[in-house]
């Protein structure tokens, strides 16, 4: 999953909360972006850093409503690209340090 911060201090209170949460299993912060968009009817520049999710699937929705909980942004970009392959220790690892949240969600109903 891929979200933007608008600071580092963001970006890592972001992160810490959702890996310590379970949500993913880890976020990389990549600095210096910049992002051009059109917002209220005016052209702005601002810089950001990027941040990438590494979680499951099926958390997805979960991923998506807490983001928005804990970012600053009104409508803050939060979009999810699946991975076609990956290295196999790798996405065992993704799924072992995500396992507890996706069994609370079983447990929760979904």
């Amino acid at each position: 999953m891929l979200a933007t911060a608008p600071d580092a201090a963001t970006a890592e209170r972001i992160a810490r909360t959702l890996v310590e949460e379970r949500l993913v299993a880890c976020v990389t912060i990549v600095p210096g972006a910049t992002s051009v968009y059109r917002w209220q009817g005016e052209v702005r520049q601002e810089g950001e850093l990027q941040m990438l999710m590494k979680t499951r699937s099926s958390l997805l929705s979960r991923l998506f409503r807490r983001v928005q909980e804990l970012h600053p942004y009104d409508v803050p970009e939060v979009v999810s690209a699946p991975i076609e392959h990956g290295l196999l220790r790798y996405t065992r690892w993704v799924a072992e340090e995500t396992r507890a949240a996706d069994a609370e969600r079983g447990n929760q109903g979904g």
